[in-house]
């Protein structure tokens, strides 16, 4: 039984389109914002689910960059065909699978994806892959994305691939993804966002910077008043974001006292939580999260967003030669993810706790992994694809060669790979 009234989603008018770009060059790129259905309807579209676009039976793909977006997928596109889980829709995370043999849309993490890949590099059985949420530039994103292009090019060359992304800045995406052939089709769908209000709410008193996984304790207070004013001037639940499980601990401590469930979102939290963050509450909620809430999940009943300002983002520490998380200031582009949260249902308010002033210095974009991360996971990756170097793969940014170095050093030093 197919909920077809849940089925009525912006991405619907440009489904035609994409499986016409897909017929006639073997890939494309599409651009649709949150909630336009591109995570869930796209899928049972090219898997031939919907009588509506056609019925010819294909295997689908779906990779996620998180294991919670991956497993909320999954529930949403099996719940739309009116089943559960593991029948024709499955998933595939690190240490949970629910699959079965008539399942023929799977969604897996990039991760998995990518070991997927090293197994059997021709996917058999698989007839197209989703690499969703590539504007987030993770780096098993960015590897998934050139081993499948490799693929396509010397070993099937019938393989569709889709790089979907929540953003319009899709020139590179379209040239990367076609190759010698010219820039893939892009379709774009326009999104039904209601309106979201901007108010500037920054700290009466300065506040220190962010310094590694240093947050100063002054500006989760002032996030946790900003919640309780919130909470006082607009309707709905609140979506708070921080960069981290331990900010979010410390701001759900402040607001215990509130006669309000509070929720904490976050990659690690237990499946029944994440379960409870994506269901409608029977009452009023706060929900903090990390940026697992930015993209690829749907949170209901969110009419106000609260945004701290501060992202978490891989660093090499070049003092101890190791790879770690470091705290930035968020970009614009994941600004306006996380604020268009509120706007989902109706009109919202964003409450961004960081004056006007101070947006101008933000960055325009989240840095690519591949130019910031320490690359010895890539590296191993690329060694045990044929290319020790990444020299011939399709890559939006190539690695910096020093970094490269050292992660081959690395691998030598630990014995992973040898001299040649």
């Amino acid at each position: 039984m197919i909920r077809a009234s849940s089925l009525d989603l912006p991405v619907q008018t440009v489904v035609p389109a994409l499986l016409r770009a897909l017929d006639e060059r073997g890939c494309a790129v599409l651009a649709a914002p949150p909630g336009t259905g591109k995570t869930t309807l796209v899928p049972l579209a090219l898997a031939g689910l919907l009588p509506q676009y056609g019925e010819v039976p294909r295997r689908v793909l779906v990779a996620e960059p998180r294991r919670m977006a991956a497993r909320a997928a999954a529930r949403r596109m099996a719940w739309l065909l009116g089943e559960g889980v593991g029948a024709r829709i499955g998933f595939t995370v690190r240490g949970e699978r629910n699959v079965s043999a008539e399942t023929v849309v799977e969604v897996v993490t990039t991760g998995v994806l990518l070991q997927r890949l090293q197994r059997d590099p021709e996917l058999a059985g698989v007839d197209t892959v989703v690499l969703d949420e590539c504007h987030e530039r993770h780096l098993d994103a960015d590897t998934s994305m050139a081993f499948l292009l490799d693929v396509r090019a010397a070993l099937r060359p019938e393989l569709r691939v889709v790089a979907a992304s929540a953003t319009t800045d899709t020139a590179a995406w379209a040239a990367l993804v076609g190759g010698e052939d010219g820039a893939a089709p892009v379709v774009e769908a326009q999104g039904i966002l209601h309106p979201v209000a901007v108010e500037w709410a920054p700290p009466v008193r300065p506040v220190r910077p962010p310094h590694g996984m240093r947050v100063d304790p002054a500006l989760l207070e002032h996030v946790a008043a900003v919640v309780r004013r919130a909470l006082r001037e607009k309707e709905g639940d609140v979506l708070c974001f921080l960069p981290g499980v331990g900010e979010i601990a410390r701001v759900a401590g402040m607001l215990s006292g509130l006669d309000v469930e509070v929720l904490q979102l976050h990659g690690r939290a237990p499946a029944a939580v994440q379960d409870a963050a994506l269901a409608p509450g029977t009452g009023r909620r706060v929900l903090l999260a990390t940026s697992v809430a930015e993209s690829s999940l749907t949170v209901p009943g969110v009419r106000i967003v609260v945004d701290g300002g501060l992202a978490r983002e891989p660093r090499v520490d070049h003092a101890r030669g190791l790879d770690a998380l470091t705290t930035v200031r968020v970009s614009h582009a994941a600004a306006r993810q996380r604020a268009g949260r509120a706007g989902r249902e109706g009109p919202g308010t964003v409450y961004r706790c960081w004056s006007e002033a101070d947006n101008a210095g933000h960055p325009r974009w989240p840095a690519p992994e591949i130019s910031v991360a320490d690359l010895a996971a890539f590296a191993l990756q690329t060694a045990c694809w044929g290319d020790p170097d990444a020299a011939g793969l399709a890559l939006l940014d190539a690695p910096p060669a020093g970094a490269m170095g050292a992660a081959r050093e690395v691998l030598l030093a630990v014995g992973a790979v040898a001299a040649d």
